[in-house]
């Protein structure tokens, strides 16, 4: 479902993201993980294409982010870092927006999509209220229904928990889990039990360049007795 390949951005002299390759197959959860500033978020992005690469390119469904961007666009759904949305509009209101802006017109589509959305992230006992009052929990929320609301096959989610408090984290992983079997999911977080709850992946990212990528039981086999605590504890003590 998503092929990324030899992906380089760059930024001046920087080299924020360097040659980095991988693929997820539907059915796959792929934990993305790294230091902040590691190249997790601006790799996203290129996948979604919502930035261009320097070099390479990535296939989402087969279609090229550099030569279809809208195709790709319409297969993905992309939670971005801190769920931006429109504060002034109702819950109900922006996902009828982001309904019409997904290509469904008619009141019974929208109808639909809506409410799926809205049961899906439990958002029924907020949907009449503007997002700019809600909290930072209940705000990821809404960006987590937008980027379900059109059902896609590939979902791009950049800290899909951030925010949440426990009660809500374990439900929106086991909201991810749920809708694997169908879909390719890549997710970046800092929460390393998130990533031995739910992922069948794993990628630590550093510096631009990918150290490791394997399932968590081939890391375990490849290294008795180490975790990925360990690890990334190590790569954020080398980036600072």
């Amino acid at each position: 479902m998503i092929e990324v390949k030899h992906l380089v951005k760059t930024y001046g002299s920087k080299r924020a993201v360097d040659d980095v390759s991988f693929s997820v197959k539907r059915g796959d959860i792929l934990g993305f993980l790294g230091p902040n500033g590691a190249g997790k978020s601006t790799t996203m992005k290129m996948i979604t294409g919502f930035l261009r690469p320097t070099a390479g390119t990535a296939l989402v469904d087969g279609h090229d982010v550099t030569q279809d961007p809208v195709a790709v666009k319409r297969r993905i759904g992309y939670l971005p870092e801190s769920a931006p949305a429109y504060g002034e509009m109702t819950v109900e209101e922006f996902l009828r927006f982001i309904a019409e802006c997904r290509g469904f017109r008619s009141p019974e589509e929208k109808d639909a999509r809506v409410a799926r959305a809205l049961a899906l992230t439990k958002l029924d006992s907020v949907r009449v209220q503007t997002i700019e009052t809600l909290s930072k929990g209940y705000k990821q929320r809404v960006g987590f229904a937008q980027a379900l609301l059109h059902d896609p096959s590939v979902l791009v989610l950049d800290e899909p928990t951030d925010g949440l408090d426990p009660n809500q984290k374990n439900e929106v992983r086991t909201l991810i889990k749920n809708m694997a079997a169908e879909k390719a999911v890549v997710l970046s977080t800092h929460i390393l039990e998130e990533v031995e709850a739910i992922c069948t992946r794993v990628i630590i990212i550093s510096r631009g360049k990918v150290v490791v990528d394997e399932t968590p039981a081939q890391f375990s086999a490849r290294k008795p007795g180490a975790r990925l605590d360990e690890i990334f504890r190590s790569l954020t003590q080398s980036d600072a």
